[in-house]
């Protein structure tokens, strides 16, 4: 029976791997950054082969640091962010953008190129739209493709398969293309209930080009997560893993429903499968909650079919920028530097240094004195939910003329209370469509802090559960390889046998007044910057 098995997450910023066993213990991790290349018109990209070398390097060092024998790992799991990934003839990459560069082949998730594309597609109001919340997002791939076929006709005609970056990972290691069946129902409008597309939907919004071929560029076999796909690993993908060939991959998931894996099923803890709603809170945020039935709620991504567990129904929503967010607001203060200058000193991010300056002047029980009246609606990068309103932009009141460490910690806490509110509306529109919700289960880099798990509790007024992996993305892509190599039967079964709950946050009752009032006012400014962007577009 196998008991090592590879959990590989790929980000924004960096591929990561970990080792773990069969108790979901990590044995050992590495990371490598990855590129992002930025251009004007919200163009967004990276370079697949740069991705697979990054992969490929961090599972070399994991594995030597482990002390495991390569032979010894039983599968190989991957998440990745939902990023297109465009590949030519022999899976060559082929280029997406305005650089001609064919190296940069994926459209990132958080690029908006597709916002009008996408607003074109929501004006037909097709019945698929009502499984993806009602609106599509640019940050899907139809409306991604739909600009590609306007913008770069070349590029779409050219290419020889459109997938997500998690299904691309899984080709290159198996040289399969089955895909996830998580990534086609998630971004891609595959309608999983009924196992199949939905060809007048493609051909309603100018794609029909993609249902003439019978849909063979953007996926025919479509698997459950962790299911062992081809052969295992290919001799050549072996040999740049530095593991043994045929050793299973499964099909992989969506980072953020790899966090939801990690974390919603474990065992102990607050609540259960289906009263816990997984908040992964990395550069964006995303939030998962898990029905026996389909549950239709407006500016709610879903409801999926089995897209994250076998048999549920899947609701995701979130931020598109989080811990983007708040890095991007604290970089306007005018003692930026001076803190940023404090954090390299300490061998620390920006935001840890200032969540550990927060907890010294009092942590979450000091907010209301700290913070004062200063108010923050961290959109910068529109509102994916509930509102599905890309354009939407941050807000930011209450600022007076101090440029002290104290004020940017303020910034800070303000912030972070913002992305609070923005998942307590998500959370309240659940509830009013009758999902009910009790625990929130957080993972991602930017919820490892103590200061931020409790500051989202007294904002929500849910308790927040926190796993005892430090990595619990990574461990829910290691459930997929130890399903896919047998040593559980089910993603079920792994989850409570690989994961744990520990520390729970429980909401104070002494900060819930002004947690409400801040919410009111929170908005109170949403729906100012709405009417501000109306008028000023006549």
């Amino acid at each position: 029976m196998p008991n090592h098995f590879l959990g590989i997450d790929v980000g924004t910023g960096s591929a990561r791997a970990g080792l773990f066993d069969r108790t979901g213990g990590m044995l050992a991790s590495a990371k490598r950054d990855i590129a992002i290349f930025r251009e004007a018109g919200h163009v967004v990209e990276q370079s697949s082969n740069d991705i697979w070398r990054a992969v490929c390097a961090s599972v070399r060092e994991a594995v030597t640091a482990s002390g495991v024998e390569p032979r010894s790992v039983g599968g190989i799991g991957f998440d990745a962010t939902c990023s297109l990934v465009v590949l030519g003839e022999a899976g060559r990459p082929l280029g997406v953008g305005p650089s001609g560069d064919d190296e940069r082949n994926i459209i990132v998730w958080m690029d908006h190129r597709a916002t009008a594309q996408a607003n074109a597609i929501n004006e037909t109001g097709h019945p698929v739209l009502d499984y993806v919340g009602g609106r599509i997002s640019p940050e899907m791939e139809t409306p991604k493709l739909l600009w590609l076929a306007e913008n770069r006709p070349d590029a779409f005609a050219g290419a020889w398969q459109f997938m997500d970056l998690a299904d691309f990972l899984t080709w290159r290691a198996s040289a399969s293309l089955a895909r996830s069946v998580c990534t086609l129902t998630c971004k891609w409008t595959y309608l999983a209930h009924e196992s199949r597309w939905d060809e007048s939907y493609f051909r309603k919004i100018g794609l029909g080009a993609l249902a003439d071929e019978r849909f063979r560029r953007i996926g025919t076999e479509v698997v459950a997560p962790g299911t062992p796909l081809g052969s295992g690993l290919t001799a050549e993908a072996a040999a740049e893993l530095g593991l043994a060939p045929g050793t299973p991959v499964a099909a992989g998931l969506i980072d953020a429903h790899a966090g939801g894996l990690g974390t919603v099923g474990a065992r102990g803890g607050a609540g259960t499968l289906l009263s816990r709603m997984a908040y992964v809170f990395g550069t964006s945020a995303c939030t998962l909650t898990s029905t026996l039935k389909p549950t239709f709620v407006k500016g709610v991504w879903g409801p999926y079919h089995s897209a994250m567990v076998p048999g549920l129904w899947l609701n995701e929503g979130g931020q598109s920028a989080a811990g983007a967010a708040i890095d991007h607001l604290v970089r306007h203060h005018p003692a930026q530097e001076e803190a940023a200058a404090a954090a390299e000193a300490a061998g620390t991010s920006l935001s840890q240094w200032l969540s550990r300056e927060a907890e010294r002047r009092g942590g979450a029980a000091a907010a209301p004195s700290l913070i004062g009246q200063l108010h923050v609606v961290p959109e910068f990068l529109g509102n994916r939910a509930p509102f599905a309103d890309p354009d939407a932009l941050g807000m930011i009141a209450g600022i007076g003329m101090d440029t002290g460490l104290d004020s940017l910690v303020a910034l800070y806490l303000a912030g972070m209370c913002g992305l609070g509110y923005g998942a307590r509306q998500i959370i309240e529109a659940q509830r009013q469509s009758g999902v009910a919700i009790d625990t929130m289960v957080i993972s991602g880099g930017a919820g490892q802090s103590p200061l931020s798990r409790q500051l989202l509790a007294d904002a929500t007024g849910l308790s927040v559960a926190a796993s005892t992996s430090e990595e619990p993305v990574m461990l829910g892509s290691a459930m997929l390889g130890a399903v896919a190599a047998g040593a559980f039967p089910d993603l079920e079964t792994a989850m409570a046998a690989m994961a744990e709950l520990g520390e729970v946050h429980q909401p104070a009752a002494a900060s819930r007044k002004w947690h409400q009032r801040r919410f009111e006012a929170f908005e109170i400014l949403q729906k100012a910057g709405l009417m501000i962007r109306n008028m000023a577009a006549g």
